[in-house]
């Protein structure tokens, strides 16, 4: 039986894209552009949350995304009945049959999920023909977009807790069923420990956590024998939330549970905290805890937590150990989009020698940068110290970094002892060269990746910015085109 959710979730997400995307197609198709060579890169511009890095998500998805790239028989009959302001069909049948034909065979190269990213540095970089490229920016965007934002956000959290246990509690807030599944995916890769998402938990191998609301004790006659049936029913799993009507005596009831459920041969979990002064409470849960022999067992804390709420209790002295955080984590709060972009950076001619493209601004944070951009590491001690973009088709000058806001002003390259190149291969002529990395694998690369940076680069309030330039070959190559356009 067909449902709605059947419909939206589809094998086929050809029609996964904005209306101007299948117009240019259409376009292209009609000058005869459609199978030229390009390249496309994705980016985005600014640091999310006003931080200094980004981590890379979303690669699995983008991969699937683009190894499926193509049109089923009902994208097509929709596609076909599409009016122009005319009302007549705006797609003529030839260029329906040559999307129902049409198959991956783009090169991509891409950032490996879970690296540390910086603005102007390319995620994946796509190289096929014009019509395949400009297909897959609004799918791709979406994707990146929202995973690597939520990544990120859950990386500031991570490095605000210090080592404690972060769990992801964000499914009744996400988004929307794609949002919170998504959302949850992206945390772990951003190096929480877990979700309260069970089908995330399923589709992903993300670890599951979670134990009772408040509509548990409010069920019973009190909160002691609501704790009491929970720990019959579930012995393995007590953690007890306990502000459901005094903090301090639910602390006090879980310890006589606790009791009880250590004669039997089992642990006291934790306690959850979830409304109040979570500071204070949990420094006189702690001491309840303790006095009563039960220094194991966890603080566990929630309620409209932060990376930065996370830093103000930490610093008050909280005696919370494991932090749920839900809304301001799965939904980005502060920030709900990354602004990650799409564009142009080169295109084959007629006698293919390659034209490398700009795209100009007013504003010098739009203007792009041209070529087939390949991003270059530099580390100190195995410290990332400096990134530098740079065309491939022209070669890395590795001794001098320009600034890419400001057209003839260096940078100063820290001193270094090795390098390497970010984009790695993913497909060649549309073929997957590998299989995609564990999830598990993946957050390991998130917080290592992480854990490299300098403290004052990562730090979640003013962070030191890090040093992004390009060689001197693109940005002698960007300037000349730049002054090519504007004479024209």
């Amino acid at each position: 039986m067909s449902t709605l959710l059947n419909e939206i979730y589809r094998p086929s997400l050809g029609l996964l894209t904005d209306l101007y995307q299948i117009t240019m197609a259409y376009g292209y198709w009609k000058n005869r552009m459609a199978e030229r060579e390009a390249v496309f890169h994705l980016f985005f511009r600014k640091a999310p949350f006003q931080g200094s890095y980004a981590i890379a998500a979303g690669l699995q998805a983008a991969v699937d995304l683009m190894e499926g790239l193509g049109f089923s028989q009902e994208d097509l009959a929709f596609l076909e009945g599409i009016k122009g302001n005319d009302g007549q069909r705006l797609f003529e049948p030839e260029f329906l049959e040559y999307l129902g034909g049409m198959k991956f065979t783009c090169d991509v190269d891409a950032v490996p999920e879970g690296t540390v990213v910086f603005p102007h540095e390319p995620l994946i970089r796509i190289k096929g023909p014009l019509i395949q490229g400009q297909l897959l920016e609004t799918a791709l965007l979406t994707v990146v977009n929202f995973q690597t934002l939520i990544a990120t956000k859950a990386a500031r959290v991570v490095e605000a807790a210090a080592g404690d246990e972060v769990l992801e509690f964000g499914l009744r807030r996400a988004q929307g069923i794609d949002g919170g599944i998504t959302a949850s995916r992206a945390a772990y890769v951003g190096g929480a420990g877990a979700t309260s998402n069970v089908l995330a938990g399923r589709l992903f191998g993300i670890p599951v956590k979670g134990t009772h609301a408040h509509a548990w004790v409010m069920s019973f006659p009190s909160e002691i024998s609501a704790f009491d049936a929970y720990a019959e029913a579930m012995p393995n799993n007590c953690v007890f939330l306990v502000d459901t009507y005094d903090t301090l005596e639910g602390v006090k009831n879980a310890v006589e549970i606790g009791r009880k459920l250590k004669g039997k041969g089992f642990k006291l979990g934790g306690i959850r905290l979830d409304s109040g002064d979570l500071a204070e409470l949990s420094i006189q849960a702690r001491k309840i805890l303790d006095e009563a022999g039960f220094p194991e067992t966890k603080i566990v804390a929630s309620n409209d937590l932060d990376e930065y709420s996370i830093a103000e209790l930490k610093q008050k002295g909280a005696q919370i150990s494991v932090w749920g955080v839900g809304t301001k984590l799965a939904t980005a709060y502060d920030q709900p989009a990354l602004g990650g972009v799409y564009k142009l950076g080169a295109i084959r001619n007629a006698s293919g020698k390659w034209d490398y493209k700009v795209k100009l601004s007013e504003q010098l944070i739009k203007v792009s940068n041209p070529g087939l951009i390949q991003v270059k590491r530099f580390y100190l001690k195995g410290v990332p110290v400096a990134d530098m973009l740079y065309n491939e088709e022209q070669g890395a000058e590795i001794d001098t970094l320009m600034d890419p806001m400001l057209p003839n002003h260096p940078l100063q390259l820290p001193h270094h002892d090795s390098f390497g190149d970010l984009l790695a291969p993913v497909f060649r002529s549309g073929i997957r060269l590998h299989d995609q990395p564990k999830i598990h694998d993946i957050r390991e690369r998130s917080i290592r990746q992480r854990l490299s940076l300098p403290e004052q680069v990562r730090r979640i309030t003013d962070p030191s910015p890090y040093p992004v330039g390009l060689d001197k070959n693109l940005h002698d190559l960007k300037v000349s085109i730049i002054q090519r356009i504007q004479q024209a």
